[in-house]
C-alpha cells in the first residue's frame, strides 16, 4: 500500500482528492494537512510513501513546503496538483523533483494516469536492483509519446499507452523462451504488473502484432496466451 498524505487548504477540494484516491488500487490516505506547517509535523508522526501537494495556500506557498521536503532530505514523492499554471512555478516545482504536475481543474482519467503510472514506477525499482535503458525510460520518459518523441514514423498509440513501455514489452515478447506466452510471464520478465502488460498484449493484438488463444487446463478460468505473428517485426516498427 502506497501511504499519501493530501496537503491542501480548501478542505472541499481536499474531500475530492481523498475521494479520488480512493478510487485507484494499491493507495491510502493517511491523512490531510490544511497547510505547510501542519504537513511538516504529520510528515515527522507518519510514515508517507507520496504527498499529493497543492501550491496556492493562504498560509505559506506550497513551493516553500516542496523546498523544505526536499532540504530535509525526506525520502518520498511529490505530485503536485494545483491552479498555479505559470511557467516559474511548474519549473521550480519540476526543479524540486515533482514525479508529476496536474493543473485544476484535472479530469479523473488524468489523475487515474498519474497514480497508475507512479505506482508502476514504484513496483519497479522496489522490485529490481538494476535496471537495463528501457526499464529506465519507462521510468523516466513515461509520457514521451506524448511529446512526439520517436514521432517520425507517424504512429500514436492509444491514451494510456506510452512507446517506452511498449518497447519494454515488445523485448520481453522477442526473448519469451516458449513460443506462446502469457501476460503473467511478460510481466515477470519486463518489471511490470500483470494487468499493464496485459493491456499492452491485447495492444499488440489489435495492432495484428501477436494472435491470442484461450488455453484451458483444470478448474477457473482459461489463461490467455500469445504468440508472435509472422508481419509482427515490420508492423511493430512503426510504434516502437
Amino acid at each position: 500500500m502506497i501511504r499519501v498524505l493530501i496537503v491542501e487548504d480548501d478542505p472541499m477540494v481536499a474531500e475530492m482528492n481523498r475521494f479520488y484516491l480512493e478510487q485507484v488500487e494499491g493507495f491510502g490516505c493517511m491523512g490531510w494537512a490544511s497547510s505547510p506547517d501542519e504537513a511538516l509535523t504529520l510528515l515527522e508522526a507518519e510514515e508517507i510513501d507520496l504527498v499529493l501537494l497543492d501550491l496556492y495556500m493562504k498560509a505559506e506557498s506550497g513551493l516553500a513546503l516542496l523546498a523544505e521536503i526536499r532540504r530535509r532530505g525526506r525520502p518520498l514523492d511529490v505530485i503536485v496538483i494545483s491552479a498555479a499554471s505559470d511557467k516559474g512555478s511548474i519549473q521550480q516545482a519540476l526543479q524540486n523533483g515533482v514525479v508529476d504536475y496536474l493543473i485544476k481543474p484535472f479530469e479523473f482519467a488524468r489523475f487515474r494516469e498519474a497514480l497508475d503510472g507512479y505506482r508502476e514506477r514504484n513496483r519497479m525499482l522496489r522490485d529490481r536492483s538494476n535496471l537495463d535503458q528501457a526499464q529506465l525510460d519507462a521510468l523516466t520518459r513515461p509520457n514521451a509519446s506524448t511529446l512526439n518523441e520517436a514521432g517520425v514514423r507517424g504512429a500514436t498509440l492509444p491514451k494510456g499507452c506510452t512507446k517506452p513501455t511498449l518497447r519494454l514489452v515488445w523485448k520481453a515478447v522477442e526473448a519469451a523462451p516458449e513460443a506462446a506466452f502469457s501476460a503473467e510471464e511478460i510481466a515477470n520478465a519486463a518489471g511490470l504488473s500483470r494487468v499493464s502488460a496485459g493491456k499492452y498484449l491485447t495492444l499488440l493484438h489489435e495492432l495484428n502484432v501477436l494472435e491470442m488463444e484461450a488455453k484451458y487446463g483444470g478448474m477457473g478460468r482459461p489463461v490467455q496466451r500469445y504468440r508472435i505473428l509472422p508481419e509482427a517485426r515490420s508492423l511493430i516498427s512503426a510504434y516502437v
